[in-house]
């Protein structure tokens, strides 16, 4: 499925929050996740993941350091921050309600039509 650049945005901060949660992690990484989180239906890259992580850094949700993998390898990771966990059940609690009204929405067009089939 097709999922639409502005729900793949507006999605694209809670979901690296959610990701950085379980662990800290680097850019390669989270573009797997997604993707395999996704059944490999959201295939991001570097120049739609890297801007939102700079915001979130920015903003003080993420840390970034340098660590070496087990390669040699040095590599950026990124932490999730206490502000950042807040910022995620902020994001979590407002994707929640829309989840609810669009739910109630449909639901209720749907009796509506069943209801004037009567």
């Amino acid at each position: 499925m097709d999922v639409s650049k502005d729900l793949i945005a507006a999605s694209a901060t809670p979901l690296i929050l959610a990701i950085l949660q379980q662990q800290d992690s680097y850019g390669y990484e989270i573009i797997k996740q997604i993707k395999e989180v996704s059944n490999e239906e959201l295939i991001w890259t570097e120049g739609m993941l890297y801007p939102v992580l700079h915001r979130l850094e920015k903003n003080g949700f993420v840390e970034s350091y340098w660590q070496k993998s087990q390669a040699g390898r040095r590599r950026k990771y990124y932490r999730l921050q206490v502000a950042g966990e807040r910022e995620l059940e902020t994001h979590m609690q407002q994707w929640e309600l829309m989840f609810s009204i669009l739910s109630r929405t449909i639901k209720g067009k749907a009796e509506g039509r069943a209801s004037s089939d009567v």
